[in-house]
């Protein structure tokens, strides 16, 4: 199964194509410049960003992994947590390709995909204990088997990655 994912969920766009376990192109464009002046992430500028570097990362991906959109099975984007006017980019694109390609939309946590990421492309997901530091999250999470998921011990609306 081929898939085109978006991620928007904050300050950051990021688009890739996925074959299987196999990444096939993969290209983030960051904000930072954006939002230095502000001081932190001003929602409104994030997502008017998105909509300028996710039509230009969709190509560049579509180029390095050498295939037609119309080959692509499903499109994914975060559906959060996030900021949600930056969410609504993503999953508006997302959704729009499923429904023009009539293919499946895939709708992804930003924090399983946090979960997730360390056993990409390695095969099944080991039980263990996560630590998420992620905008506004910081948690510990307890993984068993088939991703049954138990947060340990958790703070909101204030993360040590932004504090």
């Amino acid at each position: 199964m081929t898939i085109l994912a978006l991620e928007t969920s904050c300050d950051e766009t990021a688009v890739a194509i996925l074959r299987g376990r196999e990444l096939l192109a993969s290209e983030v464009a960051s904000q930072i410049a954006a939002h230095e002046q502000y001081g932190g992430i001003v929602p409104e500028v994030a997502s008017r960003n998105h909509l300028i570097y996710a039509p230009e990362l969709m190509e560049r991906v579509r180029r390095k992994a050498k295939i037609d959109m119309s080959n692509v099975d499903a499109f994914a984007a975060t559906s959060g947590p996030g900021l949600a006017s930056s969410l609504m980019i993503g999953a508006s694109i997302a959704k729009g390709l499923a429904t023009g390609f009539n293919k499946r939309y895939l709708a992804i946590n930003h924090l399983e995909g946090h979960l997730l990421s360390p056993f990409f492309g390695n095969g099944d997901v080991k039980p263990n204990i996560s630590l998420i530091v992620s905008g506004g999250h910081t948690m510990s999470v307890r993984v068993r088997v088939g991703l049954i998921c138990r947060a340990v011990c958790s703070i909101r609306k204030i993360s040590v990655s932004v504090a």
